[in-house]
């Protein structure tokens, strides 16, 4: 009985550390034309609609993922610092008031490669083992 409560406990804190690590794996990617310096608050502005440009003043595109893919819970969570159902009723409620369109949405990160890749102005995010040359990863802090 007492081997088994260690396996299980040796495995949850596995687990754990895997999380952990997975959330350190998602990227932000744009077109390899863009040359913008981006920082984490501009995504995050971006992100929420609050910004429609990116610093060097060229229009952004941002490009979500669908609701229950991985890199999009990692991403609501690591940079606009909300889970995906706050982020869900900050949409709505901006929808609902007139007041936003929340980003376009692809399945996973092969669409969102394949969107960035093909338009200059956007702005998505993958797993980090995702990323092909078709775009470029830009560091934020």
């Amino acid at each position: 009985m007492k081997k088994a409560t260690i396996l299980t406990s040796l495995f949850a804190g596995t687990m754990i550390s895997l999380a952990s690590n997975a959330l350190a794996n998602v990227v932000v990617i744009v077109n390899p034309a863009n040359s913008n310096a981006v920082d984490n608050d501009s995504v995050k502005r971006i992100f929420l609609g609050k910004e429609k440009k990116f610093p060097g003043g060229e229009s952004a595109t941002p490009i979500n993922q669908k609701g229950d893919a991985a890199s999009r819970n990692q991403f609501d969570e690591q940079v606009l610092e909300r889970n995906s159902s706050q982020i869900s009723a900050y949409w709505s409620k901006l929808v609902f008031t007139g007041k936003g369109t929340p980003p376009k949405e692809v399945t996973d990160d092969a669409a969102a490669i394949a969107a960035v890749a093909a338009d200059p102005s956007a702005i998505s995010y993958v797993s980090a083992g995702s990323v092909t040359d078709a775009v470029k990863v830009i560091p934020v802090n």
